[in-house]
């Protein structure tokens, strides 16, 4: 059982290392592909049969999904109530749709559905732990944020007119980001996992 418990432990670090990883797969297919504009692609077009290399960005993006579904296990292992044990089983969705993300590259027929769930379900992960951490008086306030960020992400995202899908996409992983930061500094006091 202790075994089990550092190993879960170590997991924590999942989390910091797709968010880190999801950015050197994208920096790395860029590089790749010089005719790819930020303001005027989006990311997965580095993953369509046409690109240069799309492997880097297809296999990068599996391995990031990987990534993260090994985090969510963490996320359940250390969640308190029913909200975070929801929240951990949504970031292991997430993280099997960015797999998915690379499976069914730019242009199948099922990309735009992957893609688009990838995010969704990120967002939820923030909103159900915020829900999980409000309702615990100790970690109110961190609660108050992840909700505040989960809003401001899904209206971000719908609202404002981004000018090319890939500046969406970097802002959505921003607010994923931000938010795998700030877990991986509070859930150390959630309990001894």
């Amino acid at each position: 059982m202790r075994v089990m418990r550092r190993w879960l432990h170590r997991l924590r670090y999942a989390g910091v290392a797709a968010a880190l990883g999801g950015w050197l797969v994208i920096l790395a297919a860029i590089i790749r592909n010089p005719w790819f504009v930020f303001t005027e692609n989006a990311f997965s077009d580095l993953g369509h049969p046409g690109a240069v290399d799309p492997w880097v960005f297809n296999v990068g993006m599996m391995v990031n999904g990987l990534l993260i579904v090994l985090y969510s296990l963490y996320l359940v292992a250390v969640s308190f109530n029913k909200a975070g044990a929801v929240g951990g089983g949504f970031m292991a969705i997430t993280g099997v749709f960015l797999v998915l993300v690379g499976v069914f590259h730019e242009g199948s027929p099922h990309h735009y559905f992957v893609s688009v769930w990838f995010f969704t379900q990120a967002g939820m992960t923030v909103l159900a732990w915020g829900l999980a951490l409000f309702r615990e008086a100790r970690w109110r306030r961190v609660g108050w944020g992840f909700l505040g960020l989960s809003l401001l992400g899904s209206a971000g995202a719908l609202v404002v007119p981004w000018p090319s899908i890939a500046v969406a996409e970097a802002y959505g992983i921003l607010v994923i980001d931000v938010w795998v930061a700030l877990m991986s500094v509070v859930t150390p006091y959630f309990t001894d996992a």
